[in-house]
C-alpha cells in the first residue's frame, strides 16, 4: 500500500483501517473479486429504504406516472402526464421503467403499477452499472486495487445513494456517460501504439451514445464531446478518433435513436422538440427554470455534501492534477471534468445531480494523487480540509434530529445508533489521514459510506411521516367502502398524488368546483387544502353535507412549508 507514513502505527483506528485493507486486498485478487464486492458494497448503500421511500416530488411522480399512463394506452410513442403532453426528455427512461412494471404484472406482482419500486429498478441497474463501469473505467489509469478503491468511492457517494433510490433518468444517464468516458479513454491512453481499439470497447462507447441521447438527449454527446475537443487541441491532432471508428458508430446510434424521433415527431407535429429544446433545455440555459436559481461556483460548495466522502480528496489532489497537467491520464481526467463543469456553473439553473457524471474523473484523481503521495497530511491545510469527511454525517444526523422533532415531535431512535456510527467511522477515517495512512482513510471512508446510507434511507426516512403526505392521502381513498371512487383535490396538486390515487385525478381550481364535483353522484373523494377549507364549507351548505373522511397533516418539500389537507367523501 501507497503510504507516506509505512510502518507507522496507525493509531486508534488500527481496528478499522485493517479491516478496510483486507476488504480492498480481497476485492483485489481478481476482476471477478473486485465486481463482486463492488455489487455488495453497491447494493448495501442503495437497496435499504428503496421500497419504503415515498414517491418524492416532483420529478421522480411525473417520469413514473408518464410510464404508467404508456402500459395504460399501450402508446409507447408519446409520453403524456394525465392529459397534457410530457415532452422535456427522450422516450427512454419511459421506456425503462414501463418495461420492469410489465414484467411485474406478469410474474403477479398485485398493483404493481403504483408500487413506485418498480419504477427505481432501471435506476437501481444505473447504479450499480456505474460502480461496476466506473472500476473498469479506472482500470485505464490505475492498477486493479487503486481502481476498485475508485469505483468504491463512487458506490458510496451520498448523491449516487439518492439516485439509485429516484425513478428518475439521472443514474442511467450516468451509467451511460461512465461507459462512453471509458471507452474514450482507452483510445487516448493507448493511441500512441497505435493499437486498434478492441470492437466491444468500440460498440461500448456508441452504444452508450445512443442510450444517452434516448435517456436524456445531448447529455452524454456534450460530456465526450468536450473532452475528446480539448484533448485533440492538447495533442494538435484529433486522429486519435479514428480508433473509435466514428462512421461506422454514427450510423449505429443513427439506427437506434432515429426511429423514435421521427416517430414523436410525427405524432407531435414537431411539439416535442419545442418544448424539449425551445423550453426544457434553452430554458435551463437563458433562465433559472422551475427556480431553481443559483449563481456560479454553487457546484463547488455542494460537491462536499453530494460527493461525500471522496470530493474532500478530490479537492486536496487539485494542485497535483494541475502540476501534472500535461501528463496523459491527468490530462484526460481533467478535460473530462473541466470543460464540462464550466458549462454547469455558467447555466442559471443548477441541480445538484447535473455533476454526478463528472464524479467518477475526480474519485479517480483522488486516488492517483493519493497514490502518488501527493495528498498527505503535511499539505497546507490538509487536514482541516479532511475534518469534511467526518462534518458532513455529523451535521446529517443533527440535521434529521431536528427535522423529525420539529416535524413529527420524535427523535429517529431507529436510525440514530447507525448514523452515531457512520460519523464514528468517518471521525476514524480523518483520524487515519492524520495518522498519515492516506489511501486506508480513503477506504475507512467507503465503509463510512456503507453505514451512512442504510442509517438516513433504510432507518431514519420511514420514521419522517410528516414527508409522507400523498401516500396518507392515497390510503384515505383505499379505506373508502365502495371500490374505485372518483377523486379530486383542490388546492395540493402534487404528482406524487396522481401517481398514488390514478391518472383521472381531478385536479380543481376552486371550492365550487369540488362542492360540485361530490354532488355528481357516485362514489367520490375530494381532498381540501386548508386554505380552501372556509370557501369549500361555504359552497357546500346548501343540500346534504359531504362527509369527512380523514384529516392529514405534514411538510411539502417541494413548497417548503407545512400542508393540511381534509378529505370529504359521498358514497352510494
Amino acid at each position: 500500500m501507497t503510504s507516506l507514513a509505512a510502518g507507522r502505527r496507525p493509531g486508534r483506528a488500527a481496528s478499522v483501517g485493517l479491516l478496510a485493507e483486507r476488504l480492498l486486498d480481497l476485492g483485489a485478487r481478481s476482476h471477478g473479486a473486485a465486481c463482486a464486492l463492488l455489487v455488495v458494497l453497491s447494493l448495501v448503500c442503495f437497496l435499504p429504504g428503496f421500497a419504503s421511500l415515498q414517491p418524492m416530488d416532483r420529478d421522480e411522480p411525473r417520469f413514473a406516472q408518464a410510464s404508467k399512463q404508456m402500459l395504460e394506452s399501450g402508446d409507447l410513442v408519446d409520453i403524456r402526464f394525465q392529459g397534457e403532453a410530457r415532452h422535456k426528455k427522450p422516450v427512454g427512461i419511459y421506456w425503462a421503467q414501463s418495461a420492469v412494471v410489465a414484467a411485474g404484472e406478469a410474474l403477479g406482482v398485485p398493483g404493481a403499477r403504483t408500487i413506485i419500486w418498480l419504477y427505481r429498478i432501471p435506476s437501481l441497474i444505473g447504479a450499480l452499472a456505474t460502480v461496476l463501469l466506473s472500476y473498469w473505467t479506472a482500470l485505464a489509469f490505475l492498477p486493479r486495487r487503486q481502481a476498485l478503491l475508485a469505483a468504491a468511492l463512487v458506490g458510496a457517494s451520498v448523491m449516487l445513494s439518492a439516485e439509485a433510490r429516484l425513478a428518475k433518468t439521472d443514474a442511467l444517464l450516468t451509467a451511460c456517460a461512465i461507459a462512453a468516458m471509458g471507452a474514450l479513454a482507452q483510445a487516448w491512453m493507448t493511441r500512441a501504439a497505435a493499437a486498434r481499439l478492441p470492437s466491444l470497447t468500440v460498440l461500448t462507447f456508441w452504444l452508450a451514445v445512443a442510450t444517452g441521447i434516448l435517456v436524456k438527449g445531448p447529455m452524454v454527446p456534450m460530456f465526450a464531446g468536450l473532452a475528446a475537443l480539448c484533448l485533440s487541441i492538447v495533442a494538435r491532432s484529433g486522429a486519435w478518433l479514428k480508433a473509435l471508428r466514428p462512421g461506422l458508430g454514427l450510423v449505429l446510434v443513427l439506427v437506434l435513436v432515429a426511429p423514435w424521433f421521427v416517430a414523436i415527431t410525427l405524432k407531435s407535429g414537431g411539439a416535442f422538440y419545442g418544448e424539449a429544446v425551445g423550453h426544457d433545455m434553452l430554458g435551463k440555459v437563458g433562465t433559472a427554470q422551475t427556480q431553481h436559481w443559483a449563481p456560479p461556483g454553487t457546484y463547488l460548495v455542494v460537491i462536499f455534501a453530494t460527493f461525500w466522502p471522496a470530493a474532500a480528496f478530490a479537492a486536496m489532489a487539485l494542485p497535483f492534477a494541475w502540476a501534472n497537467r500535461r501528463e496523459d491520464g491527468v490530462a484526460f481526467l481533467i478535460a473530462w471534468v473541466l470543460p464540462s463543469w464550466l458549462v454547469f456553473e455558467a447555466v442559471p439553473t443548477k441541480l445538484p445531480h447535473y455533476v454526478l457524471p463528472l464524479c467518477t474523473a475526480l474519485a479517480i484523481l483522488a486516488v492517483t494523487a493519493v497514490a502518488r503521495g501527493a495528498v498527505h497530511r503535511d499539505r497546507p491545510g490538509a487536514r482541516l480540509v479532511a475534518l469534511l469527511v467526518p462534518f458532513i454525517p455529523a451535521g446529517l444526523t443533527v440535521g434529521l434530529c431536528v427535522a423529525a422533532w420539529r416535524l413529527d415531535g420524535v427523535i429517529p431512535w431507529a436510525g440514530l445508533p447507525l448514523l452515531v456510527a457512520a460519523s464514528a467511522v468517518a471521525f476514524l477515517a480523518w483520524r487515519t489521514f492524520v495518522d498519515g495512512f492516506p489511501e486506508r482513510a480513503l477506504a475507512v471512508a467507503v465503509l463510512a459510506g456503507a453505514l451512512l446510507g442504510p442509517a438516513v434511507f433504510g432507518l431514519t426516512q420511514p420514521a419522517l411521516a410528516a414527508l409522507k403526505v400523498s401516500p396518507r392521502l392515497a390510503a384515505l381513498r383505499d379505506a373508502l367502502p365502495c371500490p374505485n371512487p372518483r377523486a379530486a383535490t383542490l388546492g395540493y396538486r402534487e404528482p406524487s398524488l396522481v401517481f398514488l390515487v390514478g391518472t383521472d385525478l381531478a385536479m380543481l381550481d376552486s371550492a365550487e368546483e369540488a362542492a360540485a364535483f361530490l354532488k355528481q353522484g357516485g362514489c367520490r373523494l375530494v381532498y381540501v387544502e386548508d386554505r380552501f377549507a372556509r370557501a369549500f364549507a361555504a359552497a357546500s351548505a346548501a343540500g346534504r353535507p359531504p362527509q369527512p373522511v380523514g384529516r392529514v397533516t405534514g411538510f411539502n418539500i417541494n413548497g417548503g412549508k407545512p400542508v393540511g389537507l381534509s378529505a370529504y367523501a359521498v358514497t352510494p
